[in-house]
């Protein structure tokens, strides 16, 4: 192995700064320790260092009745490669003024440039307070709304969203909606089998798209009143199959408009979407861990064929079925399996 393959082996876990202040949601603080935590190489190595960092080290304050003690001060984030910040309920911080205090303000320019920075619920105040939303897109909690959009005019709210990702800048809803985030920052670094696994381990959905509603009318069916979820739990085992929305219906018993409507109400999107992205995400799985052709990945997923997942995948990230496998299974592998040579150390 040469110098360079070392030093890739040898490679640092990402460092995780978990910024909080006083009246920290516990919830929202303990979430990113568990997943970020939980994702490991095939090999089993951590791929993330998460710390606890407050603008003062020592007591902070939550919004429960026991208070943190937090032994990292603002210095841990300028070694951070993302920056996590969870919301409070503090009187005196930016989701009540649309302000910086020194302390924050200070702390935040810590931050070196080109780090990652993410917000949990109404944390997303403080990145637009720092003028890193200015003129791009973002979401916070939907009973929060109105005060953001007052504070901070210049940010493009998104209010009816779970998370929006700009790249470097992330931000996402309330505490579930933080799950949502943490997990798909993983599937973006490390892909979809990663992510799965973190989830499994967790017991949460793997995949929830950041353009689902924050907000479902009825999350939980009502007394006497179907449930769209035996379907779904049936379309998950048949997605090779061509699946029609009247064949889901039948399902549940209902007509197709009932079936429709309740489907929206439960999951906060239609039928089909919801099942592109089931075959999306069966696809991408199929991608990173097996090494099946591109067009048996097509079947398996039921997209049918080659072509209708190249179109699907570059639609949703951007990239070519052979280029995604390649960025998750290493340059190394995708060669083996076209039967031509490749560099000495792929790049991971």
């Amino acid at each position: 192995m040469d110098k360079m393959c070392k030093n890739r082996a040898m490679k640092a876990p990402h460092r995780v700064a978990v910024l909080v202040r006083h009246g920290v949601v516990p919830m929202e603080l303990g979430l990113a320790h568990q997943l970020f935590r939980q994702a490991r190489s095939p090999g089993g190595a951590p791929l993330y260092e998460v710390l606890t960092c407050a603008p003062e080290a020592g007591e902070v304050r939550t919004d429960a009745d026991f208070p943190i003690h937090v032994a990292h001060g603002p210095e841990a984030l300028a070694t951070a490669g993302t920056v996590l910040v969870p919301a409070t309920h503090e009187p005196d911080e930016p989701e009540t003024h649309g302000r910086l205090g020194p302390a924050l303000a200070a702390a935040l320019g810590r931050i070196r440039p080109g780090t990652r920075v993410a917000s949990i619920c109404t944390g997303a105040f403080v990145l637009a307070a720092a003028g890193w939303l200015d003129g791009r897109r973002a979401t916070t909690h939907w009973q929060s709304v109105a005060d953001f959009r007052g504070f901070f005019p210049a940010v493009r709210l998104e209010e009816d969203v779970l998370y929006v990702d700009e790249g470097d800048v992330l931000t996402s809803a309330g505490e579930a909606a933080g799950i949502d985030l943490c997990l798909h920052l993983i599937r973006r670094d490390h892909g979809a089998a990663v992510a799965n696994e973190v989830a499994r381990a967790t017991v949460v959905p793997p995949h929830r798209e950041g353009g689902q509603a924050q907000y479902v009318r009825r999350p939980v069916p009502e007394p006497r009143l179907s449930s769209t979820g035996a379907a779904r739990a049936w379309a998950l085992e048949n997605l090779h199959r061509p699946l029609s929305l009247r064949e889901l219906a039948a399902r549940e018993g209902m007509s197709t408009r009932t079936f429709t409507r309740r489907f929206r109400e439960e999951v906060g999107m239609s039928p089909g979407r919801w099942l592109a992205q089931r075959r999306l995400d069966r696809a991408r799985d199929l991608l990173e861990r097996s090494d099946l052709p591109v067009d048996r990945v097509a079947a398996d997923a039921g997209f049918g064929t080659a072509a209708s997942l190249r179109q699907h995948l570059h639609a949703a990230l951007g990239v070519s079925p052979s280029a995604y496998r390649a960025t998750f299974r290493g340059p190394r592998e995708a060669a083996g399996r076209a039967g031509i040579s490749a560099p000495a150390c792929a790049l991971s």
